[in-house]
């Protein structure tokens, strides 16, 4: 069934405003925490901790994360940490701490997982150890034979403590190992077999249940937002629909533009590719006031659809549908269509309007006016973009950010539960923070991606409100040092609120590194960006290595499609639809690449070979890829087979792209080719 395009669009879901609605009312404010300092057992340096505890550190479904602190006393005596999760039902778990190198400053760790979505918060509790003093004092004095009766009362006595409280638990097992053991430190034993006796794992594992908790110092509760796995873990492919089976008619020298319904067969081929989101560009109504033409020209032709970010005209604004590409209807088939192929569509969300937008007309107070009486359009000196009216968000912020809010609740109502938002750092911080935390209450499933490309303190800001996901720098990352440090930054430093996305190519980006045009090129960022970010994205006409630039020194594509249609034969030779739909296959075989967190590098000889290794529980994958799109590499490559929890001499992989495989040592040798530029290695035994 068909419908016109002039089809009177679906009433907006209904908003309900907070109870006070000033400017104030808008910012977040942190939580409520027990006075700060420091306990009888200090703990210091307690992560992830996002600004004092005012916004949750972030974390994913199943998602592997580390809890870390500085955990000490006075004196030799032995510490001891523990920490304490509390579940969205409020649910406490417990769970030990490991001391790590270098022991001397004091860390503290335990990686968990947060198995439910919601509200989770943590603490870290200190603790005098009294059963790890009693042992390093014992392992000092009974070898010495020092003390040796008085050393084996004090062990017997913590001992049947201990059995006590395994009792209490009705643990009859442990009870009876514990009161053996302790039975057994009589002081006429050897003292080795006395040391033997308390070391059995059994002991160990009793002990660290039932032993002695003194001095139990918690710190504050700090909270960690626990999102859906996509909020990690996607695959992300960018198309526009107004390009999918266009047509021109030479006679009429105009353009039929492809629709909603003509882009199912798109879908399916993404589907086959294994990318699990679709990102469409803005597909709302389009202002021909100052309207671009092709490559950004200023004078458009009446065939030239115009810039879909240049948003309103007098078909609607952000809450409408581009009559050219169908109608609420033909919408809600593309987005079924979608989900039955196992896949989501995310929508771009510009908060922009052309100057045909309706909102010029009913809400002139939401633009800046100059002096001359103009509206201020958009501007990049030297750039400029005369179709584009930006937001004043100082003007109405109350009228400003409840439209927006109605207007994301409507998409929502229709299926979309993923924003892509465009230039969010042009926009206050206190407006995301708004917005995210109301739809974070009421609709926990959706998810945005920040795209903006600015100085990483906004960037990393705008995670820490509440993005889910953001755009990275990786698009200029390209030598061997840029990528280790990149990777670490994003895997250690900056983990606890930033998620990145690792795009290899947008519509507004196309990399220096692509456009040779080398088929190579594209290989090698495709693999870097699948294999180092556990989500990444791929704008159109990257596996047909599209790559010719407007101008040389420029990243902005010759006959971009921001301006102009672009139907496309997906299916020419050359492509990479193979290897893209290889590396999302490898992507969902392997946990390891699935996370962010856990990643090692691995030395190389020849700098133009970058190595690392990715873990998740028994899963560890080792990436070699090349650096050099137009020569072969070779090099030796130096595996530390302990540090993977290899206990043996060698280990067996097998290569993910081909299906070769491979035993290795410590010390290893990889040629690396342009058709053949990297290898993805499952470690078969550890």
């Amino acid at each position: 069934m068909s419908s016109s395009p002039s089809r009177k669009r679906p009433a907006s879901p209904p908003v309900e405003p907070p109870a006070a609605v000033t400017p104030t009312s808008l910012v977040l404010t942190a939580p409520s925490v027990p006075s700060l300092g420091f306990g009888r057992i200090p703990v210091a340096g307690l992560s992830p901790v996002v600004e004092a505890g005012s916004y949750p550190a972030k974390a994913s479904v199943g998602e592997l994360i580390p809890i870390r602190a500085k955990v000490f006393r006075e004196g030799h005596d032995a510490v001891n940490a523990s920490v304490v999760l509390t579940t969205p039902d409020g649910t406490e778990q417990r769970h030990p701490m490991i001391a790590v190198e270098p022991r001397g400053l004091d860390p503290w760790e335990a990686w968990v997982r947060l198995d439910q979505p919601g509200h989770w918060r943590f603490r870290v509790e200190g603790w005098s150890d009294p059963w790890a003093t009693w042992l390093h004092n014992a392992e000092a004095k009974l070898p010495a034979e020092i003390d040796v009766e008085l050393v084996c009362l004090e062990g017997r006595h913590l001992l049947n403590d201990a059995a006590t409280r395994a009792l209490e638990t009705g643990d009859q097992l442990d009870a009876s190992v514990l009161r053996s053991t302790a039975d057994l430190l009589l002081p006429n034993r050897a003292p080795a077999d006395l040391l033997d006796a308390v070391a059995a794992k059994a002991i160990t594992r009793a002990m660290a249940s039932y032993g002695p908790r003194e001095l139990v110092s918690p710190t504050a509760d700090y909270p960690i937002q626990v999102d859906r796995r996509t909020a990690l873990f996607s695959s992300w492919y960018e198309f526009f629909p107004r390009s999918q089976q266009a047509s021109y008619h030479p006679k009429t020298k105009k353009w039929t533009s492809g629709t909603f319904d003509s882009s199912h067969q798109r879908l399916e081929d993404v589907a086959a590719m294994g990318f699990d989101v679709v990102y469409l560009p803005p597909i709302h109504p389009i202002g021909t006031a100052f309207r671009k033409g092709r490559n950004n020209s200023l004078t458009p032709t009446a065939a030239d659809p115009g810039s879909p970010w240049a948003i309103g005209s007098a078909e609607g604004g952000h809450d409408a549908i581009h009559p050219d590409l169908g109608d609420w209807d033909s919408f809600d088939r593309f987005v079924a269509k979608a989900r039955s192929l196992g896949m989501e569509i995310a929508l771009d969300f510009a908060l922009q309007a052309s100057p045909d937008h309706p909102w010029v007309t009913t809400h002139p107070e939401w633009f800046t006016t100059r002096l001359d009486g103009t509206i201020a359009y958009a501007e990049n000196p030297p750039k400029k973009y005369q179709d584009i009216y930006p937001i004043n968000f100082d003007n109405d912020p109350v009228g400003i950010y409840h439209e927006v809010l109605r207007i994301l609740k409507l998409w929502m109502s229709h299926g979309v539960r993923i924003f892509r938002i465009d230039n969010p750092h042009t926009k206050p911080v206190q407006f995301w923070a708004w917005i995210l935390r109301e739809l974070r209450e009421s609709d926990p499933d959706v998810l945005f991606l920040a795209e903006a490309f600015t100085r990483p303190e906004m960037m990393h800001t705008l995670g820490k409100v509440g993005f889910h996901q953001s755009y990275t720098y990786f698009t200029w990352r390209n030598d061997k040092r840029e990528l280790q440090e990149y990777l670490t930054e994003l895997s250690q430093d900056t983990d606890a609120f930033y998620r990145p996305n690792f795009f290899v190519n947008t519509p507004d980006i196309n990399p220096f590194f692509l456009q040779s045009g080398n088929p190579a090129a594209f290989a090698i960022r495709a693999i870097l960006a699948a294999t180092g970010s556990p989500s990444w994205g791929v704008y159109s006409g990257f596996e047909l290595f599209e790559h010719k630039a407007f101008r040389e020194g420029g990243e902005e594509y010759l006959d971009s499609e921001k301006y102009e249609y672009r139907p496309r034969d997906y299916h020419a030779e050359p492509n990479l639809n193979l290897l893209l739909g290889k590396l999302n296959r490898i992507r969902r075989d392997h946990p390891a690449l699935q996370q962010l967190r856990r990643i090692s590098f691995i030395s190389t000889a020849n700098d133009q070979v970058l190595a690392f290794a990715k873990n998740d529980g028994d899963d560890t994958v080792i990436v070699i890829c090349s650096l050099d799109p137009e020569h072969t590499v070779e090099s030796e490559l130096y595996l530390d087979l302990p540090a993977l929890g290899i206990s043996s001499d060698t280990v067996d992989l097998r290569d993910e792209l081909t299906g070769a495989n491979f035993t290795w040592g410590g010390l290893n040798f990889v040629r690396l080719t342009p058709t053949n530029p990297a290898h993805i290695l499952h470690v078969l035994g550890r």
